[in-house]
């Protein structure tokens, strides 16, 4: 668990500080849990809707920047809160920022991702008209099973597990996480 410990303090120095100035309009949560022996981070299923251009993807919790949001750190904390009942503000801290990430499918959205590390096993309560499931994965899982995958008549990146297909936009937020965990070996002990 050490050594655990360790390697997410080193991320931690790789990330941003957050700042209110920083350009996106959107905010997702990478919730990492460490385990006895990995890291865990939270994706949710969300639910099937026509008027969604992810519907039915495996995501991050997150959403767009509302009026009334001071900023996107208030975003990612009112999303969150929203969408699974974790209030990040409880054992919960703000490691940092990677950097925004531009939407292929919607060009005007760019997203700002923010890393937290949870200190306790949260209970999750779903927002079923926005979420449908939700998964707690170990990184190194991830680590091993990315692959290349054909959604229609296109090749993706993703990572698999079981019936669980993470790409796009949460696949490339998730290689910039991961570029910095590659940074200082991978996570397991």
């Amino acid at each position: 668990m050490r050594s655990l410990s360790l390697k997410i303090e080193n991320v931690r120095r790789d990330l941003k500080s957050f700042s209110a100035e920083q350009e996106a309009n959107a905010a997702v949560a990478i919730l990492l849990k460490p385990t006895d022996r990995d890291v865990e981070i939270l994706f949710v299923k969300r639910v099937e809707n026509l008027q969604d251009p992810w519907s039915g993807q495996i995501a991050l919790p997150g959403g767009k920047k509302e009026p009334e949001d001071r900023d996107l750190k208030e975003t990612v904390l009112r999303e969150t809160l929203e969408e699974t009942g974790i209030n990040l503000l409880d054992r919960c801290s703000l490691l940092g920022v990677t950097d925004a990430i531009r939407c292929r499918i919607n060009p005007e959205m760019k997203i700002l991702p923010f890393v937290f590390l949870v200190k306790h096993e949260p209970v999750i309560r779903l927002n079923m008209d926005e979420l449908k499931e939700y998964y707690w994965i170990p990184v190194e899982e991830l680590f091993r099973n990315e692959c290349t995958v054909r959604f229609g008549s296109e090749k993706h990146r993703a990572f698999i597990i079981g019936d669980i297909k993470i790409w796009g936009l949460t696949f490339r937020i998730l290689k910039n996480i991961f570029s910095r965990l590659n940074k200082h070996g991978s996570t397991s002990s």
